[in-house]
């Protein structure tokens, strides 16, 4: 059913392709996808998912785990970006820009945002925990400085739009994290004009 719906999406666009039409092209009946999934966006969503959180991100989240330094945290958190972007222009890059103007799509790419904001919260906590956050930022400004450099629009700007490899974008993503997160040691804190 998943891979029918992709499909169809692909081809169609989201708001064009009926529960009845991907049920005809799964051979299933619309009462099994429905039973299943709920709703056109309960397959979205499940298509999503298996997007942005295949084996690649789990490995680069399971990478996360016991690690207890929170800079280090900070870090490996581009290569979780990068996954999940990878694997989402992969999957899903043609049936986004063909349904980019979709509601449905909208509705559950603002419900993967919140989660993302919500799984990044413990990294960020942990680095003002250990005193070694940016000490001009608040919490929630890290929160939100977080979130916004590991969006979707900065990875499709410098990669799928820039020709930037993933590598070029992971390293930078990781150093521009640091950099601004990241209280500055003593001995690297820049001078302070006259």
């Amino acid at each position: 059913m998943l891979k029918a719906a992709k499909d169809m999406f692909t081809r169609s666009g989201i708001d064009r392709v009926t529960i009845s039409k991907i049920a005809i092209r799964a051979n299933v009946s619309v009462p099994t996808v429905y039973a299943l999934y709920k709703s056109k966006e309960g397959i979205l969503r499940a298509l999503m998912t298996t997007a942005l959180f295949g084996p690649a991100f789990q490995a680069a989240h399971a990478a996360l785990s016991g690690v207890t330094d929170p800079i280090r945290l900070i870090t490996l958190t581009a290569e979780v970006a990068r996954r999940i972007y990878e694997g989402e222009s992969t999957d899903l890059g043609l049936m986004r820009g063909l349904s980019a103007f979709s509601p449905a799509l909208r509705k559950i790419e603002q419900e993967f945002e919140t989660l993302r904001l919500e799984m990044q919260e413990d990294r960020i906590d942990r680095l003002f925990a250990d005193a070694k956050a940016n000490p001009d930022l608040s919490k929630e400004e890290a929160r939100r400085i977080l979130w916004m450099y590991t969006s979707r629009d900065i990875y499709r700007m410098l990669v799928q739009e820039g020709g930037w490899t993933p590598d070029q974008y992971q390293e930078w993503l990781a150093r521009t994290l640091v950099t601004n997160l990241v209280a500055v040691a003593p001995s690297r804190q820049r001078p302070r004009g006259r």
